[in-house]
């Protein structure tokens, strides 16, 4: 059965709904759902809001009631399988009688997954694939979490237009606008983890908390990030640091053969092996699998440019944000150090997905392009 105008409409609105849930749901995705009655008329909709809470088909079920009997439930996210903190999904839309379950992406979640089965053998018809795309985009730091093992990576960073992120004398505040540094408070508070490395916390001395006012969003719909610092040698995260304040929960990544006992009772010390030879810092890779742990699913990496030339050695940036101001210094540092890219063939190519001006500031976001392998005639 091909699916309908008004089931395409719902879909846009779930995807509309679920990033509502943006940085309150993790370690869980962020799902909507609207339930369409016999008739094609929106009965009810919903959203899932935390981790722990009801997912999004059981907030549009209560709101439907009895209109949702006969109707059509339409889910960014195919319908979970599993008892965890909540029940199933799938058997509530048995349960409440729903005779047509339409989702945008299959459930990769092994734990989870199974739910169109489910809802196939109780008799109720299944379309998968509606606005997949749109669908992913919307929850993509979770579904890179489960199908990679690792956080999703945002890199954001702010210059002046020929790429300087601080004058020649170390002076960076404020290069960009407020209304930009606005919208990174935005990415904190949806992101999981907030990352620095030892250079900006020398330098800077950041807070790294998402400030509600700066953010545009509510208290309650704020859930702090965890704070990182990458500190290998354990020698500059101290007491006193901003980092250190309360607002949120705050981690140090250290080597494993460093001296951390200054650290006791400040903040909790995870201990990571140190690069490969030839890289300095730590073991991006162990720093994420560390994170993931922790349940983490998305970063948000603030480093300066020699962190960030880490990450993009380890190929794990996923998206990049480059907050633009139109102004010329000519000398300090670049947003980007050493990332093991020696000649232009091995440039790091990227696909621009938004520009948007903010103040005086342009936006940039852009992903990595796919490697595609060479074609035969190529080899």
């Amino acid at each position: 059965m091909a699916t309908s105008a008004a089931e395409a409409d719902a879909m846009r609105r779930a995807i509309a709904l679920a990033a509502r849930g943006l940085g309150s749901t993790s370690p869980n995705p962020v799902v909507g759902c609207v339930i369409l009655d016999a008739s094609g008329e929106t009965a009810g909709a919903g959203w899932h809001h935390r981790a722990g809470g009801p997912h999004a088909e059981i907030e549009a079920l209560r709101e439907a009631g009895e209109r949702a009997r006969g109707g059509t439930a339409v889910v960014t996210l195919e319908p979970c399988n599993h008892t965890g903190r909540t029940g199933p999904c799938a058997q509530a839309l048995v349960d409440a009688g729903i005779a047509r379950v339409v989702h945008a992406v299959p459930d990769p979640n092994p734990a989870a997954t199974g739910g169109a089965a489910t809802l196939a053998a109780a008799g109720i018809d299944v379309e998968s694939g509606l606005l997949a795309e749109e669908a992913e985009a919307g929850n993509i730091a979770w579904l890179t979490s489960v199908r990679r093992g690792r956080p999703y990576v945002l890199w954001k960073y702010a210059a002046t237009l020929d790429g300087r992120i601080a004058a020649a004398d170390g002076t960076s505040r404020w290069i960009t606008s407020p209304e930009s540094r606005a919208d990174v408070h935005r990415l904190r508070a949806q992101a999981d983890a907030v990352v620095v490395g030892s250079g900006t916390a020398r330098t800077d001395d950041p807070q790294l908390g998402a400030r509600v006012r700066e953010s545009g969003l509510l208290d309650s719909e704020v859930t702090q990030p965890l704070r990182v610092v990458v500190d290998s040698n354990a020698g500059v995260v101290k007491p006193g640091a901003r980092v250190l304040d309360g607002t949120a929960p705050t981690l140090v990544a250290v080597a494993e053969d460093a001296d951390a006992t200054h650290l006791e009772g400040l903040a909790p010390v995870v201990r990571l092996p140190r690069a490969p030879l030839g890289r300095r810092g730590l073991s991006i890779p162990a720093l994420l699998a560390a994170l993931h742990e922790r349940d983490v699913r998305s970063v948000l990496l603030e480093g300066g440019p020699t962190l960030a030339g880490a990450f993009v050695a380890a190929g794990a940036v996923d998206r990049v944000v480059a907050y633009l101001a139109p102004a010329l210094l000519g000398a300090g540092p670049a947003a980007l150090a050493d990332a093991g890219i020696t000649t232009i063939g091995e440039a790091l190519r990227l696909d621009v997905a938004e520009t948007v001006r903010l103040g005086p500031d342009l936006r940039i976001t852009a992903v990595p392009t796919p490697i595609t392998a060479p074609s035969p005639e190529e080899n």
